[in-house]
């Protein structure tokens, strides 16, 4: 399906070479101040021919504002969102018309509806992902403003090229190689809690690579450069931080917080991984150290000592910052010579040209924040209607304390500090 979301409902549209593309947004509280300024900051983050590193497909993916909005604020109607393709060039698919470009969604975009878009994989295509870009730009500023909620994300690896060990997500950390060792040695490092608690989005584009450690970025670079000048490509990871998050948010059991998440992250073009916290690090470390004990905080609640959980526990949120990573492979159109077979199943060679990224993961990285948003919009939409459906109760009386948390039954209504 095209649409995402239960109370924030995104519907995104449009092919790679057609008219235009974009997205409907419903569900977006009325009175928020939107202007396509505050849209366009992401899109442009994520539009192409931004470094010799990006496709040269030039679009300058301007955003136009259609319906839901009277003097830049929210009506809570239906927001309608276009950018209009303008450097299109579908000749240079037509190769496609007898060969299924091997790993992408040709074939299986045929095999599925029986009828395929002749240029630039369609539906499949990244350029599907404006849309969400700017539905998540909406839900960003009604999060910021609300609640002091910030999501940056940032490039981990690209190829064998990764973040120093201290700085990188615990699945990315040095592991042990003794089997009879149970210690977890800096699972979670001093530096990567501080790079997820400080880093911002300034910091993170200071290079075209979009990974905010400048030694590891050119080499980053290097590799980007090496898979374009072979005319292949390369893969990599984003790890994603969101903080100020509050707890309670997630619908189990099917809809856990972090279901949710892999659902929209996964619905990413190219994505082919996800972890959350300690991810796969966490099943080779026994419980006794992987478990986060409860600490009281400043304000006199609890926290956690740790996070290896990556902020959600039982699918709900608890209040810590949640962190999380997505693998993209390396993007399947490619300009060198491929043996495959045509539609037909005949023996062939196919050479496409096109112009596409020799890596998409520095593009990803705002397409990633957006899908985040958009899951937290969504997520806090449910909770802040059960809450509000609670009030109207009258108080608890016949449960132990320990079992009702009279505060959760309150709306927050001012931003938490950030």
């Amino acid at each position: 399906m095209s649409t995402y979301g239960t109370l924030f409902r995104v519907t995104t549209f449009g092919e790679s070479h057609c008219a235009s593309v974009g997205a409907i947004i419903d569900g977006c509280p009325p009175g928020l101040e939107i202007s396509a300024q505050d849209i366009q900051i992401q899109l442009s983050r994520r539009r192409p021919g931004q470094s010799d590193l990006t496709t040269p497909r030039n679009e300058k993916d301007l955003v136009q504002l259609q319906s839901g909005l009277e003097m830049g604020v929210t009506l809570g109607t239906p927001i309608a969102l276009l950018v209009r393709n303008e450097d299109q060039r579908p000749h240079d698919y037509t190769e496609t018309d007898l060969y299924p470009r091997p790993s992408h969604a040709d074939y299986t975009y045929l095999e599925k509806y029986g009828i395929k878009a002749s240029s630039g994989g369609g539906r499949s295509s990244a350029r599907e992902t404006i849309g969400r870009v700017a539905a998540g730009a909406i839900a960003e500023k009604y999060l910021k403003l609300a609640y002091g909620i910030e999501i940056v994300a940032f490039v981990s690896s690209v190829g064998k090229v990764h973040l120093p060990a201290g700085m990188a997500p615990p699945s990315l950390s040095p592991i042990n190689p003794d089997e009879e060792d149970d210690t977890a040695h800096d699972a979670l490092s001093k530096d990567f809690v501080t790079l997820l608690g400080t880093i911002s989005r300034e910091e993170v584009d200071k290079h075209p690579t979009r990974c905010p450690h400048p030694e590891t970025a050119e080499r980053m670079t290097k590799r980007i450069i090496r898979a374009k000048n072979a005319q292949d490509s390369i893969g990599g990871t984003v790890t994603c931080v969101i903080r100020n998050i509050p707890s309670g948010l997630g619908e189990p059991v099917f809809d856990k917080f972090e279901a949710s998440l892999a659902h929209a992250m996964l619905s990413i073009p190219a994505t082919k991984a996800f972890e959350i916290g300690s991810g796969f690090r966490g099943t080779e470390v026994p419980g006794s150290q992987h478990n986060d004990p409860f600490v009281r905080d400043a304000s006199g609640g609890l926290r956690t000592a740790t996070n290896w959980s990556g902020g959600v526990q039982g699918g709900i949120t608890n209040g810590e910052n949640v962190y999380f990573r997505i693998g993209f492979k390396s993007p399947a159109t490619i300009s060198q010579a491929q043996e495959t077979a045509q539609y037909d199943g005949t023996p062939g060679s196919l050479a496409t040209r096109g112009r596409h990224d020799p890596c998409v993961v520095p593009r990803a990285v705002p397409i990633v924040e957006a899908m985040a948003a958009i899951v937290v919009m969504d997520q806090l939409l449910i909770q802040n209607s059960r809450k509000s459906a609670a009030t109207l109760l009258p108080p608890i009386t016949t449960l132990p304390p320990t079992m009702v948390l009279q505060k959760t039954l309150k709306v927050e209504q001012t931003p938490k500090d950030s």
